[in-house]
C-alpha cells in the first residue's frame, strides 16, 4: 500500500511517501521552490510540487496512491461541504477576486464539526488532482508532530512531548507510549472545538525572535546562539508570566498574543541583544522543563520523546535530559511542520494496524536522506561551468589533503537530507582548528550566525571528544541536541565550541554515509582530529541547495573551494591561493 502524507500549512509544506511502514521519500517544499520555509500560497491548495517529487522517487503516479494523510491546514472552499453565511462569505471572496484559503479547524469550528472527514468533499479532491483511488486521513497535528519520534526511537515506552507555535487549536500535546499503545494525557481532539489559550512559549521566542530584529520563524537558531553570550537578567521576570499547575500543564497570564507580543518588545528595548536572548533561552528551558518534570513523575517513564519546532533549539533538548528524571531524549530531526506528513503517515498506520503490529514494524532512525539522488547527473551539468575543472584521481585522498591545509569543501552525496539539518549528503566542511573559520566562511555565505559550526564526529570517537552517553547519543546522531565538550579538546577544535564549552555534534557511520565518512576517517589519520566542521551547504536565506546546479554556482562565485561527490573532486579552473 502506498500512503502519501501532505502538510498544506503557509510556511514548511512538505510531503513524503510510505509503502507500508517503509518510509521511501520525503521532501520540504522550500528545496524545490528556493523559497525558505516555502509553503502553500493563496492560489494553491496542496504543496504539488513536493508532492510530485517524492511521488517520482518512489516511482509511483498519483493514481497509485491509496491513502492520502492530509494536515488540517489551508483547504480551498471548494474542498468543503458547507452551508450558510460562512459558504457566502467565501464565494464573496471569490467574486471579488480574492482567494481565501481558510484552516480547516476554523472551518470545523464553524460548523460544529468535531471530523474534519465529516466536511471534505472526497470525491471532488480526487478528481481535481488525480488521486483516483485514494482515501483521505486527516491527522492531528500535535499527533503528527510527535510519533515519529517514537516510533523511530529505541525506547519501548516513552512521553512523547510536543511544542510549537500553535498548530490545531494548542500549542503542546503530551502522550503517554507504552508498547507502542498511545494514551493522550493533553492536547487531544476535544481541543478543536474550544477557544485557543494563550500560553505558547513558542510563540514568545518568536515574539523575542522578532523583537530582537531577526525573522520569526525562521531566526530563533540566532536567538539560541546570542544567548551564549548574555545574562538571564530578565529570565525571572518572563517566568512570572507563567505557570505550570500540577499536572504539568502550563498557562499564562497574557490576554492575548498580541499583549505577549508587546510585551516581548519593551523586555528588548531595555536590554541587551544578549541579555534578552539569555533570558527568554532560560525561561524557555524552566518553563518547558518543569512541565516535562511533572508529566514525567506522573507517568513513572524515564525515555522523553521530543518534537515541534521549540525543539530545534537544541540548549533546551540538552537541558530536558540534564534536568528532568528524563534518562533518555530522542528529539524526530524534522522536528518543525515540515516532519508532519511522516507522523500522519505513521498516525494513519496505527489506526489501520492498532497498537502491537504498529509496534513490530518500529525500527530505530539511523539516516535521514530522503530526497532524489542526482549523482548520476553532476558530470553533465558541471560541464556547463567552463570555469570549473574535474579530478577523478583519489578525490577523497585530496579532499583530505586541503581540508588539512584549510580548504572549504562542499560535500554534495546521495539523497538530500530531510528536515533542517545538514548531515552530510549537502554540507560544507572544513577543519575545526581555527575559530576564525566560522566568521571567514560566514562571510563568504553572507551568514551572520552565533552558534559555531557544528562538528561531525566518528561514531568510535564521538564519547572520547563530547560527553556522549546512552541518554544522548542517538539525538546526537541527528545534531538536534548539544552536550558539552571534554575540557582537554575544547582548545583543540575551537571552531566547533560554542562560548559556553557545548556544542551540537553529528555522530557518523560508515553505513550511513561513505563518503562523509571516509573524508573524516582521513582527516582524522593526517591530523589525530575525528572532528570536522559541518555546515549546511547553502547561501543565506536559501535553503540547503539541492540540484547539481545549485552547488555548482556556489564554487563558481567563490562561496567554496572545491566540491567532493563520489566520482570527483571540482575546483575553479583557475587555481586557488
Amino acid at each position: 500500500m502506498y500512503i502519501l502524507g501532505i502538510h498544506n500549512g503557509h510556511h514548511d509544506a512538505s510531503a513524503c511517501v510510505f509503502c507500508d511502514y517503509e518510509l521511501v521519500a520525503a521532501v520540504s517544499l522550500e528545496r524545490l521552490t528556493r523559497k525558505k520555509n516555502d509553503g502553500v500560497t493563496p492560489v494553491e491548495e496542496i504543496p504539488t510540487a513536493a508532492i510530485d517529487e517524492c511521488l517520482a522517487i518512489a516511482g509511483i503516479s498519483r493514481a497509485d496512491v491509496d491513502v492520502v494523510c492530509a494536515s488540517r491546514a489551508h483547504w480551498d472552499v471548494q474542498s468543503y461541504r458547507l452551508h450558510g453565511r460562512w459558504w457566502i462569505k467565501q464565494q464573496y471572496y471569490r467574486l471579488a477576486g480574492v482567494r481565501h484559503i481558510p484552516l480547516m479547524t476554523d472551518m470545523m469550528r464553524k460548523q460544529h464539526a468535531s471530523d474534519a472527514a465529516a466536511i471534505f468533499d472526497q470525491e471532488g479532491f480526487r478528481r481535481r488532482y488525480g488521486f483516483n483511488k485514494a482515501d483521505v486521513f486527516f491527522y492531528n497535528h500535535h499527533a503528527a508532530h510527535g510519533v515519529p519520534g517514537y516510533f523511530f526511537s529505541e525506547f519501548p515506552d516513552a512521553l512523547i512531548y510536543t511544542a510549537d507555535g500553535i498548530g490545531d487549536n494548542v500549542s503542546y500535546s503530551v502522550t503517554a507510549a507504552r508498547g507502542g499503545a498511545l494514551e493522550v494525557l493533553s492536547g487531544s481532539d476535544e481541543s478543536l472545538l474550544r477557544p485557543f489559550r494563550v500560553n505558547s512559549v513558542g510563540l514568545l521566542y518568536c515574539y523575542f525572535t522578532n523583537a530582537l530584529g531577526f525573522i520569526w520563524n525562521r531566526h530563533e537558531g540566532k536567538v539560541t546562539g546570542l544567548a551564549g553570550f548574555g545574562k538571564p537578567s530578565a529570565a525571572a521576570e518572563i517566568m512570572r508570566h507563567f505557570t505550570v499547575d500540577a499536572e504539568g500543564e502550563i498557562s499564562s497570564d497574557f490576554p492575548s498574543y498580541p499583549a505577549m507580543h508587546q510585551y516581548a518588545r519593551e523586555v528588548c528595548v531595555r536590554l541587551s541583544r544578549e541579555d534578552a536572548a539569555a533570558s527568554v533561552q532560560e525561561a524557555t528551558e524552566q518553563i518547558i522543563c518543569n512541565s516535562i518534570d511533572k508529566y514525567l513523575r506522573r507517568t513513572g517513564l524515564t525515555a522523553v520523546s521530543l518534537s515541534g519546532g521549540i525543539f530545534a533549539n537544541v540548549r533546551l533538548n540538552r537541558a530536558v535530559l540534564e534536568t528532568t528524571p528524563a534518562q533518555q531524549v530522542f528529539v524526530f530531526p524534522a522536528m518543525g511542520d515540515e516532519g508532519l506528513p511522516v507522523g500522519g503517515c505513521l498516525l494513519y498506520l496505527h489506526h489501520r494496524d492498532g497498537a502491537a503490529a504498529w509496534q513490530k514494524n518500529r525500527s530505530k532512525l539511523r539516516k535521514l536522506y530522503l530526497g532524489r539522488d542526482y549523482g548520476a547527473e553532476f558530470d553533465t551539468v558541471a560541464r556547463k561551468f567552463p570555469a570549473i575543472k574535474s579530478d577523478g584521481e583519489n578525490p577523497v585522498e585530496k579532499a583530505v589533503d586541503l581540508l588539512v591545509r584549510g580548504a572549504v569543501v562542499g560535500l554534495y552525496t546521495g539523497r538530500m537530507e530531510f528536515g533542517p539539518r545538514a548531515l552530510g549528503a549537502r554540507s560544507i566542511l572544513a577543519s575545526p582548528v581555527e575559530r576564525g573559520v566560522n566568521d571567514a566562511i560566514n562571510k563568504r555565505l553572507e551568514r551572520s550566525e552565533f552558534m559555531p559550526f557544528a562538528p561531525v564526529v566518528l561514531e568510535d570517537e564521538a564519547a572520547t571528544v563530547f560527553n556522549i552517553n546512552p541518554g544522548n547519543a542517538h539525538a546526537a546522531r541527528f545534531m538536534t541536541i548539544t552536550c558539552a565538550v571534554r575540557p582537554e579538546w575544547q582548545t583543540r577544535i575551537p571552531a566547533v565550541v560554542h562560548v559556553d564549552g557545548s556544542a551540537r555534534p553529528q555522530i557518523i557511520a560508515r553505513a550511513d554515509n561513505p563518503l562523509y565518512f571516509d573524508v573524516l576517517a582521513g582527516f582524522y589519520a593526517k591530523t589525530g582530529l575525528p572532528v570536522l566542521v559541518n555546515t549546511s551547504f547553502n547561501v543565506h536565506e536559501e535553503p540547503i541547495v539541492d540540484k547539481p546546479a545549485q552547488a555548482l554556482k556556489s564554487l563558481a562565485d567563490g562561496r567554496i573551494d572545491y566540491i567532493l561527490t563520489e566520482r570527483a573532486l571540482y575546483s575553479p579552473a583557475s587555481p586557488i591561493s
